[in-house]
């Protein structure tokens, strides 16, 4: 049965999803018509992103329409084209003085060793998943963009283990939301709170004393974590920076190794500025521990999928 993560207490963002079943591919759109102050941090050595250069802080644009997360590597960029039509056939975007500039960034991860490597998405995937867009119920496990995830290629891609979509929120007493979602496709294993494996390669145990990792570097291309962290804070884009850093923590508790030379793994921050500005150290440790629940959430929701 389908799992799902409420998040409607959380204002200022909707949520759309496409998925391709067959081909082990899809797309997660965050929508924010009014606009989100965000920023990116990207921690790993193999990233694919569009318009995160506009996301840093001393750069004129202060605001993103949409955050996509989409399998297909490269290829997925395309659906991100798809989001765009979408956002200015609804009047959202930039005003330049002559049009409305939707600014839409986002990222994608390697999803086409499982299902069809010819399967990838494409603008019409963009499209539909931004038209989904109109509610913060959202579908974990093998969707949107966690289709194809798989964890633990670390000690060979034949080894991979299920993973998925995964979403944590965590509300305050004082009306304070912060909420991961999470594509969790890493080169590493996933670990619990008490250490204890999640996600495992299913390598025999022979094989892992054996090799210890040296069988690190055999597979290129075939991981990262992506996600993005959605607060009602208000932040200025170098604080939605610190949030976007300090959440990694969450991928590095959670995922090891994580961060890898064959990982791009990249998170968002965005803050919709519903409620009045927050503690930043405090905002930011728990965005990690949002982080760290949604990788949790995204490997638990598809054990026994792959």
């Amino acid at each position: 049965m389908p799992n799902y993560c409420d998040l409607g207490a959380l204002e200022g963002f909707t949520c759309g999803q496409v998925s391709d079943p067959v081909g082990k591919t899809g797309v997660t759109v965050l929508r924010f018509d009014a606009g989100a102050v965000a920023a990116v941090d990207v921690r790993g050595a193999a990233p694919g992103t569009r318009e995160t250069d506009l996301l840093k802080p001393e750069n004129l644009i202060d605001k993103v329409h949409a955050i996509v997360l989409s399998g297909g590597s490269v290829w997925g960029l395309d659906a991100m084209s798809g989001v765009v039509q979408v956002l200015e056939e609804s009047g959202v975007g930039f005003d330049t003085g002559v049009v409305r500039v939707p600014i839409v960034t986002g990222a994608v991860l390697f999803d086409l060793g499982v299902g069809s490597a010819s399967a990838r998405p494409d603008m019409l995937m963009g499209r539909k998943a931004a038209e989904a867009a109109t509610g913060r119920r959202i579908e974990t496990g093998a969707v949107g963009a966690g289709c194809g995830a798989t964890l633990g290629k670390i000690y060979g891609r034949e080894y991979a283990s299920a993973s998925g979509l995964g979403v944590h929120c965590i509300s305050l007493a004082d009306g304070f939301c912060v909420a991961a979602i999470v594509a969790v496709n890493p080169y590493g294993e996933v670990f619990g709170h008490d250490g204890r494996l999640v996600g495992a390669s299913t390598a025999p145990t022979a094989l892992r004393e054996e090799q210890h990792y040296s069988a690190a570097g055999n597979f290129p291309g075939t991981n990262t974590t992506i996600g993005a962290i959605v607060t009602n804070a208000t932040l200025t884009k170098t604080e939605a920076l610190k949030v976007a850093q300090m959440a990694h923590d969450g991928v590095a508790r959670a995922i090891r190794p994580a961060h890898t030379l064959y990982d791009g793994d990249t998170l968002f921050a965005a803050a919709t500025g519903a409620h009045g500005s927050m503690n930043l150290n405090r905002l930011g440790m728990l965005a990690a521990d949002a982080v760290e629940g949604a990788i949790h959430n995204g490997v638990l929701s598809c054990q026994g999928e792959l």
